[in-house]
């Protein structure tokens, strides 16, 4: 069994409640007003009435730097040279392409010095663990479906282990490149965590804190893995497979997705990759031998839920926004973005927004902010719902005390649901490409004080409350504007990622909102069960889900 049909099963029991209830309706028939209804007698619930959040008008738009690094392949200054950074130059030096094609990142399953929590870096000495097996297959399940024209395979035996699992009785042979093996860690590895402190002290606190500056034995590590990863990708693109499988490591894998989308080393540690998490790029051709257009289709799609505590990968974070794209709409059924102005949800966006809801139970979330449009507003009460009845469902011993609010900066303009194409043209390209470029202008300045809104709601000194979830309930294309403020990129990267209806993308901060961001997934969708977003299939036509 799948993992995706397992977490459909799980849901089965109550999941109609919700589907009876939505035929009852919740919405006041007067679109000029929302109002939510009451769900326990007795007892008064913070989602009955959200008080709505009103930001200032959006700001004039202001130029940026963004964090890139720059250069062609032929100027970049390779090994443990410092490497400059150009805000004007092109994204990267990728090689340009004829035709489209989709590359699927995958990290090798939990390693016994991964169980360990001792350094692995590019050393040879660890295998998978019984649960790094089952994590493989789960992978295999995964992708079955899938045809795959290639597979670039680490050598090192974790990653081949896991694409032997992962590639099965295909026929075609593995392809294994020295350059995909884990980052070079020099004296670190085979350490224990508490080793490294006691032997290296500064050097090894300045490695957790400042990895791109750190130099051991003479090398700076993040910086030669960002030169091999850019050195794979001429030769992944240059393979004539449209369809490209890369089975590798945890840092090279985040040096991949990084340096495909032209952000430097400090990205490093950002964009995270778990066991087994898979993680679906798409390159488009562009004109005059330029370099292909980018768009990151999914971050980390893992075989665990990324909310769960058994979450690999990364530090522990209690404190985290969660973005989570409302469900579909009659409007997105037929081809436009799903979702704008006063439509509802259909009932595929119903089994949405509960399934998001169950996923969530996961989480004690504290606070729900939502867009004030009707999708928005039914997806996040089902959330609301869910996380108030956790003691009847069993996830909690007390009921939940949720607050929930409206933000204006969530809205966005009815335009987005024009000049959409087949569901295939936006997968390839990212469907924000084509939208006015004032529309653009406007939902960007807005998005900047939707996002600090929703960043002020976690504590800013970690000596307060210890766990703050904040969930931000929306359409797509505000959340593909939230992701570029939280990866301090401008709005030229909006159509870098693509989301889905239904999807959610986590949000850690370790450290704390003053600490920075980490990304530990965009684009999730394996918690919908049966009408999940295929991880790499294009589904030309809507009405097979």
């Amino acid at each position: 069994m799948s993992c995706l049909d397992a977490q459909f099963i799980k849901s089965a029991s109550y999941g109609l409640f919700f589907l009876q209830k939505h035929l009852r309706g919740k919405l006041n028939p007067n679109h000029t007003s929302f109002r939510l209804t009451p769900k326990t007698e007795g007892r008064e619930k913070s989602c009955r009435s959200p008080p709505m959040l009103v930001l200032a008008s959006p700001p004039p738009l202001v130029a940026t730097t963004r964090r890139v690094s720059g250069g062609s392949t032929a100027s970049r200054v390779r090994c443990s040279s410092v490497r400059e950074l150009d805000a004007s130059a092109s994204r990267g030096a990728l090689p340009p392409l004829l035709e489209a094609k989709r590359v699927v990142l995958v990290r090798h399953g939990q390693s016994t010095w991964n169980a360990e929590g001792r350094i692995q870096g590019s050393s040879d000495l660890s295998v998978l663990t019984p649960k790094g097996e089952s994590q493989a297959e789960t992978s295999r399940l995964m992708l079955l479906s899938d045809t795959f024209d290639a597979c670039f395979i680490s050598p090192l035996a974790r990653s081949r282990r896991t694409a032997e699992v992962i590639w099965d009785s295909r026929d075609k042979d593995l392809i294994p490149d020295a350059d995909l093996r884990e980052i070079d860690l020099y004296s670190f590895q085979g350490l224990l965590k508490h080793e490294g402190k006691e032997k290296y002290g500064v050097l090894f606190q300045q490695w957790q804190k400042d990895a791109p500056n750190c130099s051991i034995d003479g090398h700076y590590p993040v910086r030669e893995l960002w030169d091999r990863a850019q050195s794979c990708w001429e030769r992944i693109l240059a393979h004539e497979g449209k369809s490209v499988l890369v089975v590798a490591h945890n840092a090279v894998n985040q040096a991949l997705v990084a340096t495909s989308l032209g952000l430097g080393t400090e990205y490093f540690r950002t964009l995270l990759q778990s066991n087994c998490g898979a993680s679906v790029l798409d390159f488009t051709p562009q004109p005059s031998g330029r370099p292909p257009s980018v768009c990151l289709n999914r971050l980390n799609q893992t075989p665990n839920s990324p909310v769960s505590a058994e979450s690999s990968a990364g530090r522990k974070s209690s404190k985290k926004i969660i973005l989570v794209c409302q469900g579909a709409t009659q409007n997105s059924s037929e081809g436009s973005l799903g979702g704008v102005g006063y439509a509802p949800l259909n009932m595929l966006g119903v089994i949405q927004a509960q399934k998001t809801a169950e996923l969530l139970l996961d989480l004690k979330v504290n606070s729900i902010i939502c867009s004030p449009q009707v999708a928005a507003v039914d997806t996040a009460t089902a959330i609301c719902e869910v996380q108030e009845a956790a003691d009847c469902l069993g996830a909690d011993c007390v009921p939940r005390d949720i607050e929930m609010k409206n933000l204006l900066g969530l809205e966005i303009d009815d335009a987005f649901q024009t000049k959409q194409k087949s569901l295939g043209q936006m997968v390839q390209s990212g469907w924000m490409g084509g939208m006015e470029h004032q529309k653009l202008k406007t939902l960007w300045a807005q998005s900047e004080e939707a996002w600090q809104a929703l960043v002020n709601e976690l504590p800013a000194d970690d000596a307060a409350e210890s766990d703050r979830v904040v969930v931000a309930v929306g359409h797509p294309a505000i959340h593909l504007a939230l992701l570029c403020r939280c990866l301090n990129l401008t709005r030229e990267y909006m159509p870098s990622f693509h989301l889905d209806d239904g999807s959610i993308s986590v949000i850690d901060f370790p450290d704390g909102p003053k600490g920075g961001a980490v990304v530990r997934c965009t684009n999730y969708t394996a918690h919908l069960g049966r009408w999940s977003i295929p991880v790499t299939r294009t589904t030309e036509n809507s009405d097979e889900l």
